[in-house]
């Protein structure tokens, strides 16, 4: 697990480079898929038919651009000076899973509402991280995340959750990103899985498209995500999906929410 999450972490940091107005999701589809091929990876997007009965997801990596709040679908879509783009990356390597994940900004042409939403999705993640630790509780990590976001005047995305992963890429348990304080699945030294709280900026409600697999805001608002995958120590956490370095095109406002965010 520590092999496979530092590859697909590696794998988002050259797609940093990418992210820029002109670029197509496609491109981005076509750079993760070589990539990972070339660290003897699989992706495992490709071809995931998700436990439904709906068609398999057809590419290599989930872009899911401004509205859209996850699995959206690669393709001619092309990106533009004040987007924000999330791409997801997952990695099937020697048997186990990798899932990370980043919102980036395309330019720097940015609005108000682009900044605020991106920057409290990756501050929602690691104060969600923090809560990890054995004799903890799921619903310690949605109740950080939850109370942040909404005190931030942003909402959380209710019908898609963090996972188990490991052998499978979706596996129990279920790591929902609001909840109550104490209350849910205590949580053990050993266990991997994944948070990735999916921000709004207005309502959190979802409707999904006729692809069967891309989500979008109901309101149009927009939407952000940032993931991780992490372990439950004997003495805390650890973040498998840890980046080597910081992201381009997406961690550039690390004075946002000031000394006390």
């Amino acid at each position: 697990m520590r092999t496979v999450g530092h590859l697909a972490a590696e794998t988002l940091c050259l797609v940093a480079s990418l992210i820029r107005p002109g670029t197509t999701t496609e491109q981005i589809n076509e750079f993760v898929h070589q990539d990972t091929l070339k660290k003897g990876a699989r992706p495992a997007p490709l071809n995931y038919r998700g436990g439904g009965r709906g068609p398999p997801y057809p590419k290599s990596v989930c872009t899911s651009v401004n509205e859209v709040v996850c699995h959206g679908i690669p393709g001619p879509h092309t990106l533009k000076d004040g987007d924000i783009v999330n791409v997801d990356v997952t990695h099937l390597y020697g048997g186990f899973h990798g899932d990370t994940s980043a919102t980036f900004y395309v330019g720097r042409k940015l609005s108000e509402e682009a900044k605020r939403v991106t920057e409290v999705a990756r501050r929602s993640l690691e104060l969600g991280i923090q809560q990890v630790r054995p004799g903890g509780r799921l619903g310690d990590i949605g109740a950080a995340i939850q109370e942040f976001a909404e005190g931030h005047g942003c909402s959380v995305v209710r019908d898609f959750v963090g996972h188990g992963i490991g052998r499978k890429f979706h596996d129990e348990p279920k790591v929902s990103h609001y909840g109550n304080w104490g209350k849910g699945l205590r949580l053990r030294a050993g266990m991997t899985f994944t948070i990735e709280p999916m921000i709004n900026i207005g309502g959190w409600e979802v409707e999904l498209l006729d692809d069967e697999w891309t989500a979008v805001t109901a309101d149009g608002s927009l939407s952000a995500q940032f993931e991780h995958t992490v372990l439950v120590t004997e003495s805390g956490v650890e973040i498998l999906t840890q980046r080597p370095m910081l992201l381009e095109n997406s961690e550039i406002f690390p004075d946002y929410f000031g000394a006390a965010g």
